[in-house]
């Protein structure tokens, strides 16, 4: 999650009065953040990425103020037209089709205040744009350019310019080969025939989005007015991203500027800062607060988080969302909002009046059994995280990326999306302990979530038992005599065909299926709230997954997963 380093004079600055250290320090925990640590001058705080408005120090001030109550309500931000236009080419529409544009005037730039922007543009890369992939940024000195804009198209060598952090001219395709950018960013569009270009009416290049942006246009403490683009393959995340940076700017005293985006379809003036307006009623409120309120009570509460509100009647409130807010969806969103301006601090716990007898679940019981049978042949257990990502979880196991479950708002780049494998978490575990004796022997019980389209609820969840060896022998005959002894463990006897996975040594995998051949014994499953069902396959893990995560002796893996009996 971004961490963001806040000066008090800056917060003082923005507020327009002073206010004691101890009372900011008690008061940003309550608007969604982790202090991490503070000292006399600055505070380094931690915010969930829902709020990504709150990745800059005017964004901080904004709540602040309602909670401070030196400003309530919706925060109202004038907008002019600048009389610019950008045209966007059509050819776009299957590479990265959406782009917004604003001015802003009369901004007042320091070093610090330059290295914070460029800190708030890469958090806002990370959490909205999802590393650039979604959305990407371009913040350009507007005064070294000269409208209209044209966003196009362009090949790889149709023309060159000098890119940010270089002082030779390159072309587009040189960029992504030779630019430290280029290379780190080139897979999002090399792909394509043709790469995305902003220009101005003189050809000059102000960006190659998502990539880098041109020197031409870098900022610099003297720079008074800013031209800011956005461009990404979600034109709502677009939208967002622009309005969160031009609604900073404007906190800080900037003029703010609208421009004509030009489709071939359509015309939109961007930024759009008008709000969105949803209702929520006093009794959904107080059923999920858990508090008794009134419509005046809730209309106050909201505007300490500065969200506008007005009584519709004795039950109902319109609410008004700033255009800032990508996290207000549902109405429920509104109620948390409410809590927030009440204080959770406010709340009091309450023991539920409620009289219950637990026992175990049979699936917890079943993961018992599983941990006795894999310990009693010499495995260590480990747990991992539910989440990773498309490297480690893909790439690094020779897999094609496909459908998966990914994290809307995820809070570090190593977690993007829900695992479909255990066996990436253990090649990370062994890669981590590589260090460590051998030989070893792990494995892990949890679940891995599919998207099953064919299902009832589009998400399908599983649970599998995975384990992995490495020692300088491990072979397919070890693994083998290791599954086998899990299956007759369970009460279950085995059928086994010659298996494809890119993960594994072709030849050298197997797919298993468990087969009741006794009665009894296979009631291990059936009185753990499952049907008998046992598949999956092992092998010896392909040399190239092994470098891919930094091994140097030979593993040996298996996986199966397990069916819940059909109600």
């Amino acid at each position: 999650m971004p961490v963001i380093t806040v000066n008090y004079s800056d917060i003082y600055e923005l507020l327009g009065k002073e206010v004691p250290e101890e009372k900011i320090i008690k008061m940003l925990p309550m608007i969604g953040s982790d202090i991490e640590d503070y000292d006399e001058e600055k505070i380094r705080v931690e915010f969930f990425p829902n709020r990504p408005d709150h990745f800059s120090v005017e964004g901080i001030a904004r709540t602040l103020k309602g909670f401070l109550e030196i400003e309530k309500g919706m925060p109202e931000y004038l907008t002019s037209s600048s009389g610019m236009n950008v045209e966007v080419d059509p050819n776009l529409a299957d590479i990265r089709p959406y782009v917004s544009f604003c001015v802003v005037e009369d901004i007042n730039l320091d070093e610090d205040k330059l290295k914070q922007l460029m800190e708030f543009q890469e958090d806002l890369h990370w959490v909205i744009g999802r590393d650039r992939k979604k959305v990407a940024i371009g913040i350009h000195n507007l005064d070294a350019l000269t409208p209209p804009f044209f966003y196009k198209a362009a090949k790889g060598d149709e023309i060159s310019f000098v890119p940010l952090e270089s002082s030779t001219k390159m072309t587009l395709s040189e960029v992504l080969q030779k630019h430290k950018k280029g290379r780190e960013y080139a897979h999002l569009v090399e792909k394509f025939d043709r790469y995305p270009l902003i220009v101005d009416s003189n050809n000059a290049v102000l960006s190659m989005p998502p990539i880098i942006n041109g020197e031409l246009t870098k900022l610099t403490t003297g720079t008074k007015n800013i031209l800011i683009d956005v461009t990404g393959t979600d034109e709502k995340a677009v939208n967002y991203a622009l309005n969160i940076i031009a609604t900073s700017f404007a906190e800080a005293g900037g003029k703010i500027k609208t421009l004509d985006v030009i489709y071939s379809h359509k015309k939109v003036s961007t930024p759009d800062l008008n709000p969105r307006k949803k209702k929520v009623t006093l009794k959904n409120a107080e059923n999920i607060i858990g508090i008794q309120l009134t419509v005046s009570d809730i209309v106050d509460f909201l505007g300490k988080v500065r969200i506008g509100a007005e009584i519709l009647n004795e039950n109902e409130i319109q609410v008004f969302v700033p255009s800032y807010r990508m996290d207000i969806i549902h109405e429920v969103d509104v109620v948390e909002n409410i809590a927030v301006g009440y204080c959770f601090d406010n709340l009091k716990p309450e023991i539920p009046e409620v009289s219950t007898i637990g026992r175990e679940d049979n699936w917890q019981a079943f993961d018992q059994i599983l941990r006795e049978i894999m310990v009693g042949m010499g495995f260590y257990e480990t747990m991992s995280l539910m989440l990773t990502n498309e490297k480690q979880h893909f790439e690094n196991m020779k897999l094609t990326e496909d459908d998966r479950v990914i994290v809307a708002q995820p809070i570090s780049q190593d977690r993007t999306m829900i695992r479909k494998s255990l066996l990436n978490g253990l090649m990370e575990f062994l890669e981590d302990n590589k260090h460590e004796e051998l030989p070893q022997k792990i494995f892990e019980i949890g679940e891995v979530v599919f998207i099953d389209e064919s299902a009832e609820t589009s998400v399908k969840t599983v649970k599998k038992l995975a384990g992995a060896v490495t020692h300088s022998t491990a072979n397919f005959t070890e693994i083998k005599s290791i599954v086998d002894s899990l299956v007759l463990n369970l009460g279950l006897g085995m059928e086994i065909e010659s298996y494809d996975h890119p993960s594994f040594i072709k030849g050298r995998c197997a797919y298993l299926r468990g087969v009741h051949e006794h009665e009894s014994p296979g009631d291990v499953l059936k009185e753990s709230s499952l049907d008998g069902s046992l598949c999956g396959f092992f092998g010896e893990v392909h040399p190239e997954v092994i470098t891919n995560f930094n091994l140097e002796y030979p593993v040996i893996a298996f996986e199966v997963e397990f069916s819940p009996q059909k109600s």
